[in-house]
């Protein structure tokens, strides 16, 4: 079993219930951080002394206090964490439910194992402890059943997304573009732009961009 452990919450009640199940597996050193600044910056220490982290255990949401922060959730964590020690097992403990981006995690951030907070989170974290010590890979807790080789979402461009966000804010098509070319982001032109748009309406047979923002709310693109 793991030796190390860093366990990134900032709720106590949920890093007491995290804390108890590694320590039902006799995990020796269990550490805790209530903010992924101190997350990464344990990280690093860990690994100057030469004594590095196992796994990362971390929730996606960390909620904003008096504090100043640069990380301000698990992705950015995990993304961090990944410049520093690539290798690391990492395993998300979240209420998000969204499949988009779940799939994410696991094929962006390398994440190995993702556990859905509810009624069984905690039976449903031991076992997937057990899972990513074992070397297996895209573990998801038994609520979250879905399958990775569905295309239906991986055909999706982060230059999609940019587009459902800003229709989601109220954008007209040629303020998307001026958007886009203050980001530099390419294409940026009016034509493009409404034939992706389009391309987006048919693809979640949307009737109008309305029902397109709808969908892409429900699947948890914006």
């Amino acid at each position: 079993m793991f030796k190390k452990v860093l366990v990134a919450e900032d709720l106590d009640s949920i890093s007491l219930s995290i804390v108890q199940v590694l320590e039902e597996l006799e995990i020796p050193v269990i550490d805790h951080v209530k903010y992924c600044d101190d997350g990464i910056l344990k990280i690093k220490k860990a690994l100057h002394e030469k004594d590095p982290y196992d796994l990362l255990i971390t929730d996606l949401s960390f909620k904003n206090d008096h504090r100043k922060t640069n990380l301000l959730n698990g992705d950015q964590l995990i993304e961090a964490v990944n410049e520093v020690q690539p290798k690391i097992k990492k395993l998300v403990f979240s209420i998000e439910d969204k499949s988009y981006r779940i799939k994410n995690l696991f094929n962006d951030l390398g994440v190995n194992a993702y556990v859905s907070k509810g009624r069984n989170s905690i039976d449903e974290l031991k076992v997937a402890l057990k899972r990513t010590f074992n070397n297996e890979e895209r573990i998801l807790s038994s609520d979250l059943d879905f399958n990775f080789n569905d295309k239906s979402l991986l055909e999706i461009e982060q230059y999609d997304i940019y587009i459902l966000q800003l229709l989601a804010k109220g954008y007209i098509l040629e303020s998307i573009a001026k958007e886009f070319r203050e980001r530099s982001i390419i294409p940026n032109g009016t034509s493009s732009i409404e034939k992706r748009i389009n391309k987006l309406k048919i693809y979640f047979k949307a009737n109008n961009n309305v029902h397109l923002i709808a969908i892409a709310k429900d699947f948890g693109l914006v």
